[in-house]
This record gives C-alpha cells, sequence and structure tokens, in this order.
C-alpha cells in the first residue's frame, strides 16, 4: 500500500466528541474534517459500528478516515450504543434502537456548522449492515452510501441458516459480539463512571447465540432490516463491493438486480476485507474509487463515477487447493447490467459419475438412482464460511471430501469456460430421514487429480419448497429442491473437469442434521445449471482499471506479544473422535498515540465422535484485554453449543476481571428445540 500524506486538504480530528440521541444517551464519535471546514462546510461521511474506535479499529481507521477527510469531507467515526466509550448495552444486531440512533447521528451532523448539511454512509460488514438499512429508512440528509461485504437477506444469506441449514458461524460470531459487547469504555475518556458503565453492559448481556437459535424461521425478527424485503425502499446511490472467497458473495449482484437506483457493483477475489486490504489479491486503490463516488453524489461533481459496467469482478483462474492464497490470477471483466443478457444458463443432466452433455437424454437403459449417505468427516477442509485469510482458512483439496460424496464430472475439457454468477442444481429425490440436508460444491480438477473448490451451497431439505418456512419430509417420498451456489466467476481451463459433489454432511461448516440420511438422486432429472460468460468478446474493461491501493499512514503501533495463529484438524482413530481447533490471537499490542494496551485471543473447536449424529458439538472463547498504567482489566467469554436429536444446549460463562480479580461472574445453560434442524 502507498501512503498518502500530500492531500488537497489539511485536516483536524477531535478524538472523542459525544453525540445525543433522542432517548438522551450519548454516542462517542471520532471526527477528522478539513480544518477550512468551519469557514467552508462539506459533507459527512459516517461509518457506525461497535468495534471501538479508540483502540481496535484505530489502526485501520487512521488508514481511511484521514484519507478520505483529505479529500474534502468530514469523516465521523461512531461507536454504537454500549460500545467503546457510548453509553449504554449492546444487546443484539440490528435493532430498531440501533437504527433509530443511526437516523439521530445522520440529522446531528447534517446540523453542525462544518457540514453543508449533506451525509453519507460507508463500511464493511456491520459497518455496510448500518449503511444499508439506514439508507432503506430514508433519512433526509443520507445522499449515497457505499458498502462492501454486507448481506440483504439477515436470515438466508447471513451467518445464520444457510439454506436454512445452521452454519458454526452463528455460533462464531455469537461469541465475538458476546465478547465485543461487553469490554469497557476507556477511564481516560469517561472518567471514573466507566466502572459502573462496564457493569451495566456486564449485567444486562446474554450470549447471543440464544437470541439467534431461538429464531430458526424466517419470521419478522429476520424480516426485520432485510432490505431484500422491499428493495425500493433504497432511494439513494449505491456503491457495493465484496470478495469470492468471502461469505457474502452474493449480495452485490442481487442488489444490482433489485434496487432502481444508481448503483455500481465491485467483486474482487478477497477474503472479509476493505478491497483496498484485499487478500487474497489483488487489493486496488479502493478509496480513490471511495472519493469519486461522494465527490460526485455528495459535491455534485461531473466525474464520470458511473460511466463504465455495472459490475467490475475478478475473473479467477485455475489455481491448486490452498488455505491460503496470496494472490489469485485472473483478470478483471465487466457487465454493463446485471443481469447481464450475456450471460448463458447451461444445463447438463446427471448421470452416474459423470455430467452429461447437452440435450443428453436416458435412452434405453433407463434412469437408474443413485444414493449417498455422507459420514460427518465431509466437511472438515471446508474452510470457513467467511474467510478473513488468517489464520489460512480457505477450503483445502476437496478429494478426500469426496470420498463421502456423490460425484459427477465432466469430460476433458477441449475449450476456456468461464462462469460469472450463481450455479444451481436441480435434484429429482428422496430421503430416508424426515430432516436431511445437501451439500453440493462445485470443483475445478486438475489433469493430476487435484481438486480445489471453486462454490457451493447447502440446503436444508425441511425447507426446499421455501427458505425459511420448514416442512418435514416424508421418507421415500419423491421430491424436487433446487441448491443455489454462492456466486463466483471461475475460469476452467483446456484438459480440466468440472466437478459436481453432494453429499448430507457439511461438518463443522454447516451443523449435522438430527439423524444420517441417505439421499437417493435420480438421474437424468437432476440437473447443474452453469452461467456461462462467453469467450473471445472484449471484457469492457481495461486490463488494470483501478490505482494501486493507497491509504494515509497508520498509527504506530508497538507489539508486546507474539501473535499467533491455528487451524488444526484432528483424529483419534481409537476414540473415533474428531475436531476442529482454530486460534486467533492478536497478540497484546501497545497504541503509541494513546497509551493503550490491547488484546484479542478467539479459539473456537468443533468436535464429533465416529458418526454420531448427536455428539457434534462446538465451542467460542474469547479473552479481550485493556491496560494503561495500573489499570487492567480483562472480560473473558465461553459458549458451548451440544444437541440432541430434538435439542440444542448451549451453556456460557461471562467473567469480569479488574488488575487480575474477577468483579463479575454470570453462567447459562439453556435447552432450545430444534424445529427441523
Amino acid at each position: 500500500m502507498r501512503f498518502v500524506s500530500n492531500l488537497p486538504c489539511a485536516t483536524t480530528a477531535e478524538d472523542h466528541v459525544t453525540i445525543p440521541v433522542s432517548d438522551g444517551t450519548r454516542l462517542s464519535a471520532r471526527i477528522w474534517r478539513p480544518t477550512a471546514s468551519h469557514e467552508e462546510p462539506v459533507p459527512a461521511v459516517l461509518e457506525y459500528i461497535p468495534y471501538r474506535k479508540g483502540d481496535l479499529t484505530a489502526v485501520r481507521d487512521s488508514l481511511h478516515h484521514p484519507y478520505i477527510a483529505g479529500h474534502g469531507y468530514a469523516c465521523v467515526r461512531v461507536d454504537l450504543r454500549g460500545t467503546g466509550e457510548s453509553e449504554g448495552v449492546l444487546k443484539d444486531e440490528y435493532l430498531e434502537q440501533e437504527q433509530a440512533d443511526a437516523e439521530d447521528v445522520l440529522a446531528w451532523l447534517a446540523e453542525q456548522p462544518w457540514c453543508d448539511g449533506t451525509t453519507g454512509m460507508m463500511g464493511l460488514s456491520w459497518g455496510a449492515f448500518a449503511a444499508l438499512q439506514a439508507a432503506a429508512r430514508q433519512p433526509p440528509s443520507l445522499r449515497a452510501i457505499v458498502i462492501a461485504s454486507f448481506t440483504d437477506d439477515r436470515y438466508a444469506d447471513d451467518m445464520h441458516y444457510i439454506g436454512g441449514a445452521l452454519l458454526s458461524d452463528n455460533l462464531a460470531e455469537a461469541g465475538t459480539m458476546f465478547a465485543y459487547g461487553t469490554c469497557p469504555p476507556d477511564p481516560a475518556v469517561v472518567g471514573g463512571r466507566w466502572r459502573g458503565m462496564w457493569h451495566e453492559r456486564l449485567e444486562n448481556t446474554e450470549p447471543w447465540a440464544l437470541q439467534w437459535l431461538r429464531h430458526q424461521r424466517r419470521d419478522d425478527y429476520w424480516r426485520h432490516a432485510s432490505v431484500c424485503e422491499d428493495y425500493s425502499s433504497v432511494r439513494c446511490p449505491v456503491l457495493a463491493s465484496s470478495g469470492w472467497a468471502d461469505g457474502y458473495s452474493n449480495a452485490v449482484t442481487r442488489l444490482l438486480a433489485g434496487l432502481d437506483v444508481p448503483r455500481k457493483g465491485l467483486i474482487g477475489p478477497w477474503s472479509h476485507k476493505f478491497p483496498h486490504l484485499g487478500e487474497p489479491g489483488p487489493a486496488i486503490g479502493y478509496l480513490q474509487e471511495v472519493v469519486r463516488w461522494w465527490d460526485h453524489w455528495l459535491k455534485g461533481i461531473d466525474n464520470g463515477v458511473m460511466d463504465g459496467p455495472m459490475l467490475s469482478a475478478w475473473m479467477q483462474d485455475s489455481v491448486p487447493p490452498s488455505t491460503s492464497y496470496e494472490t489469485r490470477p485472473g483478470r478483471w471483466v465487466g457487465e454493463p447490467d446485471w443481469p447481464s443478457p450475456r450471460i448463458r444458463s447451461v444445463s447438463r443432466p446427471l448421470f452416474r459419475h459423470r455430467i452429461g452433455a447437452d440435450g443428453e437424454e436416458c435412452g434405453d437403459r433407463g434412469c437408474g438412482v443413485l444414493t449417498v449417505q455422507s459420514p460427518l468427516s465431509v466437511g472438515q477442509f471446508a474452510g470457513k464460511w467467511a474467510s478473513y485469510n488468517a489464520p489460512p482458512d480457505l477450503p483445502y483439496d476437496q478429494r478426500e471430501e469426496d470420498g463421502g460424496s456423490l460425484v459427477f464430472d465432466s469430460d476433458r475439457l477441449t475449450d476456456r469456460v468461464e462462469i460469472l454468477g450463481s450455479p444451481t442444481v436441480e435434484l429429482d429425490l428422496s430421503v430416508s430421514e424426515p430432516v436431511a440436508m445437501v451439500a453440493a460444491r462445485l470443483t475445478d480438477v486438475a489433469p493430476d487429480g487435484r481438486a480445489t473448490r471453486v462454490t457451493y451451497g447447502v440446503l436444508n431439505l425441511a425447507h426446499h419448497e421455501r427458505i425459511g418456512e420448514p416442512q418435514p419430509l416424508e421418507p421415500g417420498q419423491r421430491y424436487r429442491a433446487t441448491i443455489q451456489l454462492n456466486g463466483v466467476a471461475q475460469a476452467f481451463p483446456p484438459g480440466h473437469r468440472i466437478r459436481l459433489s453432494l453429499s448430507t454432511s457439511y461438518w463443522p461448516l454447516v451443523w449435522p442434521s438430527p439423524r444420517p440420511a441417505m439421499l437417493s438422486v435420480h438421474e437424468g432429472t437432476s440437473t447443474l445449471t452453469l452461467p456461462v460468460r462467453p469467450g473471445g468478446e472484449p471484457d469492457r474493461l481495461p486490463p488494470r482499471p483501478f490505482g494501486e491501493p493507497e491509504g494515509t499512514r497508520p498509527l504506530t503501533v508497538t507489539r508486546l506479544t507474539p501473535p499467533e495463529e491455528r487451524w488444526e484438524v484432528k483424529r483419534d482413530l481409537v476414540g473415533y473422535h474428531s475436531e476442529l481447533e482454530i486460534i486467533k490471537d492478536r497478540g497484546l499490542m501497545r497504541l503509541e498515540e494513546t497509551g493503550m494496551e490491547v488484546g484479542r485471543r478467539a479459539y473456537e473447536r468443533y468436535g464429533t465422535v465416529a458418526d454420531d449424529f448427536t455428539s457434534a458439538e462446538g465451542e467460542t472463547c474469547w479473552t479481550m484485554r485493556f491496560r494503561r498504567g495500573d489499570w487492567d482489566v480483562r472480560v473473558v467469554t465461553h459458549q458451548k453449543l451440544r444437541c440432541s436429536e430434538k435439542e440444542f444446549f448451549v451453556d456460557a460463562t461471562l467473567d469480569g476481571y479488574e488488575n487480575g480479580r474477577r468483579v463479575f461472574s454470570r453462567t447459562w445453560n439453556e435447552t432450545l428445540p430444534r424445529d427441523c434442524l
């Protein structure tokens, strides 16, 4: 990344500004703005997230907010109610109160003497959710948004219930927010009332996993703030981006198709990161694109920002399987509209061990029935639902996974095949259990047999008629079910094969069904459909359409203890116990600007015994530490999720420590029914 210091505007920063909201609660903000903005007001750009502007995101924020401010904007980082130095308690994600607070903040910004009355919102992940959800409420000052790594569908395309199946990330992300939501404010900012604010958070927080498991169907809880329920509610321009390695690879194209406002989409090879910090690379000059967007929509500058394709996407070339990539080879391609009339849906029937040719029928030999009942080990090399590329968390060689799956291969390709969009699998099937799932994986198979997963999709078959409204299946009855795989842009070279693999488990990425199920798939009447992008036409983008990544120089940090990253699959062939263990320890570091020392350690474990589907259990443990001088505070959270055929069991603890002494402790042990899950 290129660090830029010579910016168009001199800037000033205010580290702690309180913003009052309607009920009297005060939210904490950090503001970067042009020094001359009191005489020459500028638009304000808001990032609104719960991740602690004063320490945990301070380094990241210092890369891009001063950069944007230096181009003539007031950049405002606000911590949500109950996080950082903001008052109150953070009880859950995307609540009505959170969105009402956002409207109050935008109104406050528009009224400041250094703001010209217009605002924008930007963010990654939660910040992108917040911006999109605020846009749907149409606050009068909000003129445009810039969002990265997000979804418009909180139930079916977030970390909760993919295809109606329970993701392990439901537990993992609940552990993250259980920890972040119980951290103390900084005494250097809020003074002596820090302890009372902290204990208010400790005493009024419960494990977020409980709330999410209380809503196993697509009810009003999930419909709230799911913008896909009414795309017409968004009336401001949207610049949306994501990455193929992220869990949020689908919402960009859905917004392009569903919105009726000026909009642009950008999808790179990245994991869950901003595009200027994109891993795997290549990262791009994203902040330059953001400034151009704001210049056009907030300042009215005619700079051609809407020229070119509606969707710019990184067409990935074939690579050997690996759990991490520094870069993904490929090229940028562009589509002027989305859905693109140039993308052709090509359907192929499935036959024993192979993907058939166009128009091929069973013929005189008839159509057979193929069966699979996968072991629980299928999925141990699936990687994370949303990759962070640290520790290495992408899917590894799929050949071992394929040993427990129903596999269909194409003939060796004679020409290069490129796909752009979401493949689908339509199955003519029956199952042996009333609740069962199927995972479908699309793989690039090299001539030497190495198999690199390209994309995948999961369907809880009890949701086959409508995602979010399950009904138990009748064992042995024939059904038709469509599995939508995650969107991707991928090239398959000549000599390779395209493989479709079907399994009835995908643990630990997805929680297992209550019992092992036999899946029966009918040949010939089951199909794979690929979104094929034609070759031989111009890509409609220059080879390097984006600039070099740049930002302002980050804050100075001193690392006090080394980080630790680990991703281990373990198998005990005596007791038949298998587990995946993940460690993400950022180590202890000191922010030299404030003297604050911060540490974060996350531990995850997912285990099973043999093929006992009720032995599945997952646990998360987080330790958050904050220290300055003689002030030393730790928060330790632990969650464990277990199951029987009919119930989930959640056990959790929350402990707070001050100067090594435990000052708060609480335990939860709750049982929740499984609802066709």
